[in-house]
């Protein structure tokens, strides 16, 4: 990100959103929404005086609750650029109109209240969408105790508590601040279930087995169970790290809790939280008391994937997913011309896969810049203004959005480059003045008469 931000060739725009794209692929119009951070970043020094100073406290986003950041805060550690942002839900100034305790003690006078939001246009010939994806809240699955029992935390708040840097230093405690002794690690939790998602999130059986190292050297006399269905360990070394978590001791069950609670029937288990679970390698029920479960949860498209589809013109997969152009021959590209997709957006993908993804994505747009021209579909849609009667049937009907309407000829016009040739307004057209390039009515009859002879 560093270099990404000292590229003299590259913008970057932090804290901002797209809010409307126009145009087509080598025109396209963006407009870009900077939200006020109430720091300046030219002046700021990154220095950090003011989190430290500020009175204000709530629950981390970063941390998913596990600890707690000011009102002023930096999003994320080694964000860049290393400038912090102001929470107005949650600033004493915005909320009390006093304090400002920030502003009277930063020395580089970095602090403006003032600041207001701006809305910057910029030109672009084409665009890589990477929003990512979100983690399933498990809060539903009302079986798994997420939220009612404490000490039942998510595989990216199990990451958070086990990192150097995040809200308890790297160590992994239970809610009372104690070390646990026995750890089950929940594999599928909204995935592979038709409850929730179908699909397969790729990433989490070598993640839970990531935590299961973690833990044996955080922990080492710990008792660690992994609960799954099928370990999918397909990547290279992933077997031979399978293998190896097995000779450190981790204790594999073939088979999917189906609850947790924390009802004793045993004295072994006063006190405990009991995973229940069928063996299906022994063919039968277990009860397994645990101090703690990570609950491994699937990968999931973005809350707001549907308006972000909407805004850049792109279709989603039945999983809501962004749907690529073709899943083998091009997997980067979507059927808008000049948008591309990249990451977990267009489904769930580890590291490795998501890099190569976006390098793909990367020189499919500078091999378009270096051409210097686009390649538009020959069987585009063609109007006939002769004969338009100017209803703009065709304008509501067209998927694409390539026909608008001129006012001062009073009839429709399409843009061959968003065109793609799908014939939904030549076979709408009450006036017969639009045919499909390539497909007319004489062209599809000679076509037959040359099959049948």
């Amino acid at each position: 990100m560093a270099s990404v931000r000292s590229h003299e060739n590259i913008e970057l725009m932090t804290y901002s959103e797209v809010i409307e794209i126009s145009g087509y692929v080598g025109n396209f119009k963006a407009k870009i929404r900077k939200k006020p951070r109430y720091v300046d970043e030219s002046k700021c020094t990154g220095c950090g005086t003011c989190q430290d100073k500020c009175p204000s406290k709530t629950a981390s986003e970063f941390d998913l609750g596990i600890g707690q950041r000011k009102a002023i805060y930096t999003p994320f550690p080694q964000a860049v650029p290393n400038v912090p942002v102001i929470d107005p839900e949650t600033c004493i100034y915005f909320t009390k109109g006093k304090c400002r305790a920030c502003e009277k003690l930063c020395e580089a006078k970095a602090i403006d209240f003032e600041q207001k939001e701006q809305i910057v246009e910029v030109d672009v010939g084409s665009i890589i969408v990477t929003t990512g994806f979100d983690s399933l809240d498990p809060s539903a699955m009302t079986q798994f105790g997420y939220g009612k029992y404490d000490n039942v935390i998510t595989g990216i708040q199990f990451e958070r508590m086990s990192n150097a840097s995040g809200p308890t230093g790297g160590n992994i405690v239970l809610k009372d601040g104690s070390t646990p002794k026995s750890i089950a690690i929940l594999h599928c939790i909204g995935s592979r279930d038709v409850n929730y998602h179908e699909y397969c999130s790729r990433v989490c059986c070598m993640y839970s087995l990531k935590f299961s190292h973690l833990l044996r050297e955080k922990i080492p006399d710990a008792e660690i169970y992994q609960l799954y269905i099928d370990l999918r360990c397909f990547g290279k070394g992933y077997e031979e790290f399978y293998n190896r978590l097995q000779e450190e001791g981790v204790n594999f069950v073939r088979g999917k809790a189906g609850e947790i609670t924390n009802i004793a029937e045993t004295p072994e288990e006063t006190g405990k939280l009991i995973v229940i679970a069928e063996d299906t390698l022994v063919r039968r029920k277990r009860r397994l008391p645990v101090d703690m479960v990570v609950l491994s949860t699937a990968l999931e498209p973005k809350a707001d994937a549907e308006e972000v589809a909407r805004l850049f013109n792109i279709s989603r997969s039945k999983d809501g997913f962004f749907l690529e152009k073709h899943p083998k021959l091009d997997p980067v590209a979507t059927t808008t011309d000049g948008v591309f997709v990249a990451g977990c957006c267009q489904g769930p993908k580890d590291i490795p896969d998501t890099v190569a993804q976006a390098s793909a994505a990367a020189a499919r747009v500078l091999s378009m810049i270096s051409k210097g021209s686009v390649e538009i579909e020959s069987s585009t849609s063609k109007i006939d203004e002769t004969l338009c009667s100017g209803c703009k049937t065709c304008i509501s009907l067209c998927p694409y959005n390539a026909i608008t309407f001129d006012e001062e000829k009073k009839v429709s016009v399409i843009n061959e480059a968003l065109c793609k040739g799908c014939g939904t307004c030549a076979a709408a057209c009450p006036s017969g003045a639009i045919t499909s390039q390539h497909f007319t009515t004489e062209q599809i009859a000679a076509q037959i008469e040359g099959v049948m002879v």
